[in-house]
């Protein structure tokens, strides 16, 4: 889905659209992670766990699966693709 960056202030934005805020239970005003995966070069948005999942899913473990994801994301994506 093609999307123009945005002046907002003095920063930038991209509209996302409302289908995908939708699927991830996203709405205005919500919290999400920006990260830039440098090896891909690509710009990574990922919903901020909220406090109702803090207080069921151990932090640490849930840092050490993001990491894990982001290590190994090119091989997990062509084992996805088989």
């Amino acid at each position: 889905m093609l999307r123009k960056i945005c002046p907002i202030g003095n920063s930038f934005g991209v509209s996302i659209p409302k289908e995908i805020l939708t699927k991830l239970h996203l709405k205005a005003g919500s919290q999400v992670e920006v990260n830039l995966d440098e090896e891909t070069n690509k710009i990574i948005i990922d919903p901020a766990i909220t406090t109702s999942y803090k207080e069921t899913i151990d932090i640490e473990f849930a840092s050490q699966v993001k990491e894990f994801i982001e290590h190994y994301r090119p091989a997990l994506k062509s084992l996805s693709q088989k």
